[in-house]
């Protein structure tokens, strides 16, 4: 009886009959069918015992048989037990193994779901990304936020910003882009931050994840982000021209040059101002039309060398170097351009400019035109469209509240407009004093030559003190002299008019080198304050376009880095942005011609306006629509639920309604009032004229403008395409993740997990 409550014991705790458990099943069928024989056995021999016993009770061998029988009975429980003890711990055994394997693949399955770290890292927060993923994270948000504020801070912007103050409305003009950056600008910046955080991909991939039918976006925010990178950059080549030639005494710049072998000046240069020959002259060599081809200048050449490798210094060890770069260059142009407002305001005319500034005109209020251009400003100021936003923070952890991020970007992206204007009337302001006291002292001169010849009466000679205010002395002389003779020395002098001086600060990028250089050049100490503004303007183009760059080598690594397992020199980490950078360079020989200048203009005022706006209308319909689509009225779009889960918040109601129903409405009305606008206008560009050493009003030919529609319909062309593939293939309009949460580092990695030293070497950005 011991040796069968032994057996039973083992088999009870293998918690299974033999049969049940893997890899026995031949074995338990063998051992069933023994005790099954043996069984039948022991109950034949107890029978025929019971038979016996009363058919021969009153024999005599009657104990002997019991005894035989008791024998048998004993012997066959023996063997039952043995046979059951044998059965049940080769049951244990087997069992024992088959849970401790089914533990390991329990535990192995829990592992390939949590992706735990090894075993030499710590599982922080921060080091998560960094060892888990070949996408490479930033590696604290302060160099994340930095990098998005210098991408911000492009020299164009800044300037056109200014213009738009200038010339519509003043102050009228910043409470209606106030009212667009928050109504419009934030929440697109928002959604662009979102989309690229949430999904972990590039700004090619990442709508192709959110709707399949508007995938054709990303490629062209790519191309669209590709050329505003090669023009751009020629600012940066300018830059550093000018600073090279800063460094002598007097600036070139200030004083026209002498002719070979003479003491005369050049004709051209005395035709005109110093500052405006250098630039077109010596600068650009611009041709007198855009017709006018010509090889690109040598010298500009080399500076936009220069130009492509500062920019790939500066991220040649991926979101490490380019981060801590951003440590230091975006803020040291706060420093510079304190500097140059303080030492602004203590300049002659910087009142005259301050007020200016601080103009207000309500009719710009109700002026459609105005509320169009604040809005596209707004759109040009934050980078939206093109890219980059997505691509940037689509290297930030997916747990981060991009809306606060936005709210900051946006935040000191207007305090550096706000900033960089104040300085720019006051410098402007000093600029169109000192041009009107020259004309008034080149006027007086004029005429003194003209009484000493006699072609003037004597009542003509004007005041001799005119060193301490000229403009003032000269134009109460005037109006003090009599009709008759006012009339006559009308006809000889030009009209210095500071306030009309002052508004013929115009668009461009030649008015804002020309003019600032200029002014520069006036204030004492002039080599210093030109070295610290080309200084200023050299670090404001540099920033920027690292983050352009960041938006052109982060889709296209993500989207071709199979290419690079071809040979052995595409392992090389650095061979994608060499030869994207290569390229770049060579396309950019194209605006360093003579006539390159003139394609800037058509491609920064008149071209890039309308692939942006198409490109965030798509963006917007994307993720406000497209993405989990639903009655809107009631529930929030799916995307802003999926961030609440990330988050462990919800995300803002008025979010929603600002994606779904006013930003769409603003945006189509920007894109026709816009279209509109650039069909009635007319297409000029401002050509220097090397006949009469003047700036000209060309208009454009018809050639330029079919090239600039054949550009247009080149980037836009990836959006149809796409549309009319899904449309064959009968793709969902809405995500192709329906009813199921976007993919992201918490779920499912978008690429396999390899170890931090791996990512250092195979994925540098």
């Amino acid at each position: 009886m011991s040796s069968t409550q032994e057996g039973e014991h083992p088999l009870e705790r293998a918690g299974a009959a033999p049969e049940s458990l893997p890899g026995m099943e031949t074995e338990a069928q063998a051992s069933k069918s023994s005790l099954t024989n043996l069984s039948t056995e022991i109950e034949f021999s107890e029978n025929l015992h019971e038979i016996k016993s009363w058919e021969d009770k009153s024999t005599a061998n009657w104990h002997q048989m019991l005894r035989v029988s008791e024998s048998q009975a004993f012997k066959a429980r023996v063997l039952k037990a043995q046979a059951w003890e044998i059965q049940a711990s080769e049951a244990h055994r087997r069992a024992s193994q088959t849970r401790h394997t089914s533990v390991l693949e329990m535990d192995a399955t829990q592992a390939l779901k949590q992706k735990p770290l090894p075993e030499k890292v710590q599982a922080t927060e921060k080091e998560k990304c960094e060892i888990l993923f070949t996408r490479p994270c930033w590696s604290n948000k302060i160099e994340y936020i930095l990098t998005q504020v210098g991408y911000s801070m492009k020299i164009s912007s800044l300037w056109h910003f200014f213009i738009l103050w200038l010339h519509n409305g003043g102050c009228s003009f910043l409470i209606i882009y106030i009212l667009m950056l928050f109504l419009v600008g934030v929440p697109l910046l928002f959604l662009e931050m979102a989309a690229g955080q949430r999904i972990r991909q590039s700004s090619i991939g990442v709508w192709k994840v959110i709707s399949a039918w508007i995938g054709g976006v990303g490629y062209t925010s790519f191309m669209v982000c590709f050329i505003t990178g090669l023009y751009l950059n020629v600012i940066n080549v300018w830059t550093l021209f000018y600073l090279s030639q800063s460094f002598q005494f007097p600036v070139p710049w200030e004083k026209c040059p002498l002719l070979e072998n003479s003491s005369d000046f050049d004709p051209e240069c005395a035709r005109t101002t110093p500052s405006l020959y250098f630039w077109y002259r010596l600068t650009l060599k611009a041709s007198d039309r855009i017709e006018d081809g010509g090889s690109p200048v040598f010298s500009l050449n080399l500076f936009l060398l220069v130009s492509w490798c500062l920019i790939g210094a500066f991220m040649i060890n991926g979101l490490k170097s380019t981060g801590k770069i951003m440590l230091v260059l975006v803020p040291a142009p706060y420093f510079i351009i304190l500097c140059f407002l303080f030492r602004s305001l203590l300049l002659e005319g910087a009142a005259f400019g301050f007020q200016h500034l601080m103009l207000v005109k309500i009719s710009a209020m109700y002026n459609m035109n105005v509320w169009c251009q604040a809005g596209n400003q707004v759109l040009f100021a934050l980078g939206l469209g093109l890219g980059p936003v997505v691509s940037l923070s689509s290297h930030m952890y997916p747990s981060t509240n991009c809306l606060s991020d936005a709210l900051i970007v946006a935040l000191v992206n207007l305090f550096t407009m706000l900033l960089v204007t104040s300085f720019s009337f006051c410098v402007l302001g000093f600029w169109a004093t000192v041009i009107t006291h020259r004309c008034s002292e080149k006027n007086a001169e004029t005429l003194v030559k003209l009484v000493a010849m006699g072609k003037l009466p004597l009542e003509a000679q004007p005041p001799p003190n005119l060193t301490a205010n000229p403009t003032s002395v000269f134009n109460s002389w005037l109006n003090s002299l009599p009709q008759p003779i006012k009339h006559m020395v009308f006809g000889y002098v030009t009209e210095c008019n500071l306030e009309k001086q002052f508004l013929k600060v115009k668009e461009g990028p030649s008015f804002a080198f020309v003019a600032f250089i200029e002014t520069m050049s006036f204030i004492p100490g002039s080599v210093f304050w030109s070295i610290l503004f080309f200084l200023l303007l050299l670090i404001l183009g540099l920033i920027s376009m690292i983050g352009i760059m960041q938006g052109i080598l982060i889709p296209f690594q993500n989207t071709f880095s199979s290419f690079r397992k071809s040979t052995k020199l595409l392992t090389d980490p650095m061979f994608p942005p060499v030869v994207v950078f290569g390229f770049m360079f060579l396309c950019d020989l194209f605006f360093t011609r003579p006539s390159g200048i003139y394609y800037i203009r058509l491609l920064s005022e008149y071209w890039i306006v309308l692939p942006i706006i198409i490109t965030i209308i798509l963006e917007n319909m994307a993720v406000g629509w497209a993405y989990g689509a639903r009655s809107l009225v009631s529930l929030p779009p799916r995307f802003l639920e999926d961030l609440a889960i990330v988050w462990g918040s919800p995300a803002s109601a008025i979010i929603r309604w600002l994606w779904c129903f006013l930003c769409p409405i603003v945006l189509v009305a920007l894109f026709v009032i816009t279209l509109i606008h650039l069909s009635l206008k007319s297409i000029t560009y401002v050509a220097w004229d090397s006949s009469s050493s003047k700036e000209v009003l060309r208009q454009y030919p018809s050639w330029a403008l079919l090239v600039m529609i054949a550009l247009f319909l080149i980037v836009i062309l990836p959006i149809p395409t796409y549309f009319v593939y899904c449309l064959a293939h009968r793709i969902s309009f809405t995500s192709t993740s329906q009813g199921k949460p976007i993919i992201s580092f918490k779920s499912l990695p978008l690429i396999q997990p390899k170890p931090s030293k791996e990512v250092h070497k195979e994925e540098t950005l």
